[in-house]
């Protein structure tokens, strides 16, 4: 009964309608990467089984890789049989390790998923920080410090290791494949804090640019909250300042924040690629990259689809949050 409740409930603040369709927009969107990412193939000069056997393949080969990828039938037919694989989850095989797609993205997405999740954290956390005293502090030395967000670090003093995701002494226990996690789970903290000196670096170079992002973002917001006739008022009232800006300036001014950050988790996803190459940093990025670096054509057309998809789903759901939390919203 309750779930019927609920139902109604959408139905009566326009909810519902909204959520749908938002959802019947994001078929076609999905529609179109599959579209895209089966072109790939197709649009790279050469023939894609020469240029995964090299030059030097003989014809036999060559005639056996394209029947058995299927690229000896018309276009609409081979269109056909992928979408037919992706929706029951056939991702294909790796054409280097023969090693199912889904199984290889599977043992790299929490590397990629641990490295995202702490750029996010720490460029939400330094990011609002700094929009707020940028706010408060309007055109001082404050402002333009913090608007400038890029860190220089000397890898000279030894302090952080500048590749790889953990030191060879280790071996953590693979339980949820996020090593911060793991480690803690089997109480080895030593193994927990050579993960996260591994972790520093290439998350904040990965979370660099969303950090400036959020800061700008803060600071617009919070310049235009702390006008408001509602700030006067808590001032009025003898509020203390930390009162004014957390409690009754902040609060009002996350909204657009919270959207931003949700944005920026989706793209930090697709723009992991140069970190991880970077930092040899083995997540999906570095996956994507030594597949096109060794041609592997399945791998990318499927490494390309499923991080679009996430970034695609990531907006949906921030878009449909936001929604719910601001009934303007759906007005506009």
């Amino acid at each position: 009964m309750w779930v019927l409740h609920f139902i109604w409930y959408l139905k009566e603040v326009d909810v519902f309608s909204y959520i749908l369709k938002r959802l019947i927009w994001t078929v076609p969107t999905l529609i179109g990467v599959t579209i895209m990412v089966f072109s790939m193939v197709h649009l790279a000069p050469g023939d894609p089984a020469v240029a995964m056997l090299g030059e030097k393949a003989n014809p036999q080969s060559v005639r056996e890789l394209r029947e058995q990828m299927g690229l000896d039938k018309p276009l609409y037919e081979q269109y056909y049989i992928y979408m037919k694989n992706i929706l029951h989850g056939d991702f294909g095989r790796s054409a280097n390790s023969y090693e199912p797609v889904w199984r290889e993205f599977a043992d790299r997405f929490p590397a990629t998923l641990e490295l995202a999740s702490t750029a996010m954290i720490l460029a939400t956390i330094f990011g609002v920080l700094a929009g707020i005293i940028s706010a408060i502090k309007r055109y001082s030395i404050f402002d333009y410090a913090s608007m400038l967000l890029i860190y220089f670090f000397s890898v000279q003093l030894g302090w952080l290791p500048v590749s790889g995701r953990l030191g060879y002494e280790f071996d953590i226990e693979h339980i949820t494949g996020l090593y911060l996690v793991d480690s803690l789970l089997v109480k080895d903290y030593e193994a927990f804090w050579d993960a996260l000196k591994h972790l520093i670096l290439p998350a904040i170079a990965l979370g660099t640019i969303p950090m400036a992002i959020i800061a700008r973002m803060t600071r617009s917001s919070m310049i235009e909250v702390m006008k408001e006739e509602y700030i006067k008022t808590a001032r009025a009232k003898g509020c203390s300042r930390f009162q004014v800006v957390a409690v009754h300036g902040l609060r009002n001014a996350l909204m657009p924040v919270v959207t931003i950050i949700g944005l920026m988790l989706g793209s930090l996803f697709a723009g992991s690629i140069l970190t991880e190459t970077t930092f040899s940093w083995p997540g999906i990025g570095k996956w994507l990259v030594n597949a096109v670096y060794q041609r592997d054509f399945p791998v990318i057309q499927s490494a390309t689809l499923l991080i679009a998809s996430m970034f695609i789903i990531i907006n949906l759901v921030v878009d449909l949050l936001y929604a719910l939390i601001n009934p303007k919203i759906r007005l506009s």
